[in-house]
């Protein structure tokens, strides 16, 4: 009978009262109900649970109900708890974060929280759907994930509760559900049109797409995937279930349901602790509310729960497989025992003696003549007693430990075909005589992990922590007893299940894999790091001998050893068969001679003869050997036992394999059967991969530091940033509140103008009514003196308003006198302007005739330089004709003679008069230089002064200072001018009064032409002397060019003046 609990205005209790019996037909354990009586104790209302969500390890879970209470039932314990009071139902809970107090939850206002059961608090509340939430779907890390709706999917990061990503869809399709592989990054999207993707969570590339079955759309409701991750099944609107391979995104086969069946409503798997992830068992919640459950590989019903009185609207599946909870039609929460249900499959046979007629797997394709298997049966049935002799000579006659009889256990497995479950492991210890070396195992263990399972949690990421310390810690004393185990990669495979068979004695799970190694394992590590050729050609000349045909079906697809024995060697059937399955078939090995163990690999191909034999891709056998298949183990072990009868002693494994031998006591037996210098090889490089990886960890972890300190400052500098800008946009903002507050203050004040000017206007509007009032009472008590006093107010009125009009006329004659007075005013402005403009004008007209003279005085001087030069020429060649006539008439030497002695004469005359000239040029210069300083100092003093009488004018605002500003300007601007053009005489002065100059008035042109000709002339007249006319020639021309410097530096000092004087602005004028 199964229990009720009501969690009704309850915190905390016990689930059950009494340890729960549930039955083999349904498996209810407890059934939770939240009923609420009315206020006036009327009939109860049950409050309703919505969802439930299972732990990582499947012994609690949480349930929430319809009025936003969320409760923590932990079975182990036999304890429930209100853990939080949202007041807002829940649409969907998640409990497998990778805080395992902590869980997730989805609201109907479209929120996500994340509440801890121990704290009672919430940790976050995440938002940013826009549709309530249907399902969560947690990263096998537990750090990440997929929260689906109606309209989108949205992954987030749980160490920071941020929204990491968003799914995005087209308006038309709908999302059904977008969920995680287990065990892997990728995320699974499944879409109302029936397409399913397959994506990378970390890049977002799609991977692949599941094909869609032809035919009638299918309309996907429910999916489900196994642990290893490498099996899809979808269900919708048929009695059809689709399941696809994953590895080789294929579908590998339809199962069909029942009739009565016409939609599937929820898929889960049903977890097995030996089936290494790859569940077999599929629960499928049906449209009736029955959650039937079935071998996806047989195709066969294997039991159902609930009922169409009361149906099951949701389920949960515990990790661990043992519990089942559903939330029923009633509202109710039923707690179900999945080991209950199951027993009577697992419960062994009767022992009834029972005659097999024939094998219908291996008939299907047997075609061996019937004389040959008469003959083979019957020489095994004349060597079966000899063989069993000589297989346990040593055995039988020997007692085991705790005084059991191996004989007898042998007649309890050949009757039953295992042992009791209830003294399985006490059997196996007794037969394995295992020692139980407790000094010699602790030795090993206080050695500590060892390096090669250090990071074991990484190639086998198991869910259970405490599973994986077993697991690590037998690894690394089986690797401390011998270094051949910590190079073995198959080892951590071979080991699991033992390690939670025995999780709880280390010491026993140790001995029992060091016995199998030592005695079932023998030769496997002759040929390491390879598998051992020798045992697998061993399987083979076994299964040829059995079974040509199939072996001949192998070769002829190149399917060897190494894939149909090997996989079944090196996982010891753990892949292959269920946990019973496999506790059975151990039961057999251990109690029979070590290559018993090879002869279940050939009578397991041997059994499975028909699908083999179907088989032609590589892939396909591949995924045979690894994987659960529709074998009865009961078969192989029969067919074991005929090989091992049956095959001949030339080609027996028995005859290359040792007798049992247990482990030693005190001290464990020395393993040293691989071979001794690969082992240390790879050890050697491991290590010293080892010791280069932590180097490079070493500097990964400084640039790691280098990169967070530059990060830190970029942070830094720019939050220094943002401190400044956001201390520029206060300012801005302060700046923007003192303008409109001082614009408030403006219109304020313009308010209180007009209120005021408003309030004088209703004192004036009150006083002329009080006067008003105050005269009509006077002029009716005082008719009479008003009538006296009428012709004199008349008078005064006529003569007030012909004060009125003159003083009107009299505002207006001013007016006008002003009017004219500006306009008077502006138009001698205008005419200063006018003269200043014109002033302007002419100099710059005299600018350009002095640029014009300049430039025809240098190309006379060019002119006349090049007469020059033709006159040196013409004297030379008249030298050189005097020279010749020389010779031909010497009568002329005295007239030469005299002649030079005048041109010496003459040169001497124009030494001293070429002096006389250097002297006057010198005096001239310096009076220049002089006169030059003089002019820029004026000029700088007239700018500075006109400069300050802008400066002055600017600040006056009446009109005398207006008028004394322009007199002041005018009179600074006619010194100015006066000065410049007293400058340009002088300099016309100089250059009259200078032979060397050249420089002239444009009147006197003609006069200095001829001039400069008649002294070229008089310098060029004597033709004796060449030398003194060079010498004067090259003065003349030194004084030539500091003539054009001076010009030059004169036209610039003009120019400037001209500029200053032009951008020089008219004086301002104010108006009054």
């Amino acid at each position: 009978m199964h229990q009720t609990v009501d969690v009704c205005r309850k915190v905390s209790g016990k689930i059950w009262h009494r340890n729960p019996t549930p039955s083999s037909d349904n498996g209810l354990m407890v059934t939770v109900s939240n009923s609420q009586s009315g206020a006036l104790s009327g009939p109860a209302r049950n409050v309703r649970f919505l969802h439930t969500a299972f732990d990582n390890i499947g012994d609690s879970f949480v349930a929430g109900d319809h009025q936003g209470h969320v409760y923590l039932f932990d079975i182990a314990k036999n304890r429930f708890s209100l853990v939080q009071k949202s007041g807002v139902a829940c649409t969907a809970l998640a409990f497998n974060l990778r805080r395992r107090s902590e869980f997730l939850m989805a609201l109907s206002d479209y929120s996500l929280k994340c509440y801890d059961t121990d704290t009672k608090e919430m940790v976050a509340w995440m938002k940013g759907h826009e549709s309530a939430i249907h399902s969560i779907s947690v990263h096998a890390s537990g750090r990440y994930a997929l929260t689906t709706s109606a309209d989108t999917a949205q992954l987030w990061d749980l160490d920071t509760f941020q929204r990491k990503r968003k799914l995005n869809i087209k308006e038309d399709v709908d999302i059904v559900q977008v969920f995680f592989l287990p065990l892997s990054n990728t995320i699974v999207t499944c879409f109302k049109d029936d397409t399913i993707f397959a994506w990378e969570s970390d890049t977002l590339k799609c991977k692949y797409q599941l094909p869609v079955p032809p035919g009638k759309s299918p309309n996907y409701k429910a999916y489900a995937a196994t642990r290893d991750g490498r099996m899809l099944v979808a269900g919708g609107r048929s009695r059809f279930i689709h399941v696809w391979s994953l590895d080789t995104q294929r579908l590998m086969q339809i199962v069909e349901l029942p009739n009565k069946v016409t939609s599937v409503k929820q898929l889960q798997f049903l977890s097995d602790n030996f089936d290494g992830g790859s569940s077999q068992v599929l629960g499928v919640l049906c449209q009736d509310g029955i959650m039937r459950f079935i071998n996806v590989n047989t195709c066969k019903l294997l039991f159902d729960i609930g009922s169409l009185d009361n149906r099951i609207l949701n389920v949960s599946v515990s990790p661990n497989g043992r519990h089942v909870t559903g939330v029923m039609e009633d509202g109710n929460l039923h707690i179900y025992n999945v080991h209950a249900i199951s027993s009577e499959l697992n419960k062994p046979p009767a022992p009834l003696v029972k005659v097999v007629k024939s094998n219908k797997m291996a008939d299907t394709t047997i075609t061996n003549s019937s004389d040959q298997s008469v003959s083979t049966l019957t020489n095994s049935k004349l060597e079966r007693n000899r063989r069993k002799k000589i297989s346990f000579e040593d055995s039988l006659d020997k007692e085991l430990p705790e005084g059991l009889k191996l004989e007898r256990l042998l007649a309890i497995l050949h009757g039953y075909g295992e042992y009791p479950s209830k003294y399985r492991m006490f059997i196996w210890r007794s037969v394995l005589r295992l020692p139980e070396n407790h000094a010699a195992y602790a030795a090993l263990f206080d050695k500590g992990t060892h390096p090669s399972y250090a990071k074991l949690h990484e190639l086998y990421p198991i869910k259970s922590r405490k599973l994986l310390r077993v697991l690590q810690r037998i690894l690394s004393v089986l690797a401390n007893w011998s270094p051949i185990f910590g190079e073995t990669q198959y080892l951590p495979v071979m080991s699991f299940p033992f390690v939670k068979l025995f999780q709880n004695n280390h010491l026993v799970c140790f001995e029992i894999i060091a016995t199998i190694l030592a005695n079932w394992s023998q030769h496997w590590f002759e040929y390491f790091p390879n598998p051992p050729i020798n045992i697998l050609s061993l399987v083979e000349n076994v299964l040829a001998y059995h079974d040509n045909r199939l072996l001949q079906h192998f070769v002829k697809y190149n399917v060897t050893s190494q894939i149909y024995a090997w996989p079944l060697l090196e996982t010891l059937f753990s892949e292959v068969l269920t946990k019973d399955e496999w506790l059975c078939l151990w039961d057999n090995v251990f109690s029979n001679h070590p290559s018993f163990l090879l002869m279940v690999v050939v009578a397991y191909a041997v059994c499975a003869r028909g699908p083999l034999m179907q088989c032609v891709e590589i892939d396909d056998f591949k995924y045979f050997f690894h994987h659960q298949n529709a074998v009865d183990v009961k078969q192989v072990i029969k067919e074991a036992y005929r090989i091992f009868e049956g095959t001949p002693e030339d080609i027996h494994p028995r005859k290359n394999m040792e007798y049992f031998k247990p482990l030693t006591k005190g001290q464990y037996p020395v393993f040293n059967k691989y071979p001794k210098f690969i082992v240390d090889y790879q050890i050697q490089e491991r290590q010293r991969i080892r010791n280069e990886e932590l180097e490079f960890l070493r500097q990964k972890q400084v640039s790691m530091d280098v990169q967070k300190e530059t990060v830190k400052k970029q942070h830094e500098e720019e939050a220094w940033y943002r401190q400044q800008q956001l201390l520029m946009q206060a300012e801005e903002r302060r700046r923007k509140m003192i303008q409109d507050e001082e614009q408030k203050l403006v219109d304020q004040r313009k308010r209180l103008q007009a209120m005021s000017r408003e309030m004088k206007l209703k004192e004036l509007q009150l006083l002329d009514a009080a006067r008003r009032k105050f005269l009509h009472f006077q002029r009716q008590q005082r008719e009479g003196e008003l009538r006296r006093l009428d012709d004199e107010v008349q008078r005064k009125a006529l003569q007030r308003d012909q004060e009125t009009e003159a003083a009107i006329e009299e505002a207006e004659i001013k007016n006008m006198e002003l009017q004219l007075q500006k306009k008077m005013f502006e138009q001698e402005l205008f005419r200063d302007h006018a003269i200043s403009s014109f002033q302007m004008r002419t100099e710059n007209d005299v600018h350009r005739k002095q640029e014009e003279l300049e430039l025809r005085i240098q190309q006379r001087m060019r002119e006349a330089e090049e007469e020059r030069g033709n006159q040196v020429r013409k004297v030379l060649q008249e030298k050189v004709a005097k020279a010749s006539q020389q010779n031909v008439d010497a009568w002329t030497r005295n007239n030469l003679d005299y002649q030079h002695r005048m041109e010496e004469a003459d040169r001497e005359a124009k030494q001293t008069q070429l002096s006389k000239l250097h002297g006057q040029n010198r005096t001239l210069e310096g009076e220049v230089e002089t006169l030059m300083s003089r002019c820029q100092i004026e000029c700088e003093s007239g700018t500075e002064a006109a400069r300050q009488n802008l400066e002055i004018q600017q600040r006056l605002s009446t009109k005398p200072n207006l008028g004394r500003l322009d007199t002041e300007y005018l009179d600074s601007e006619s010194s100015c001018s006066k000065f410049v053009y007293h400058f340009l005489w002088a300099g016309e002065w100089i250059t009259r009064s200078s032979s060397v100059f050249v420089f002239v008035s444009s009147g006197q042109e003609d006069d200095r032409s001829s001039h400069s000709g008649l002294q070229y002339q008089s310098l060029t007249s004597p033709a004796s002397d060449l030398s003194s006319r060079i010498s004067i020639d090259r003065s003349r021309r030194a004084f030539d060019d500091k003539e054009l410097a001076l010009l030059n530096g004169v036209r610039q000092l003009r120019q400037r003046l001209a500029v200053e004087n032009r951008n020089k602005k008219p004086p301002r004028v104010s108006a009054n």
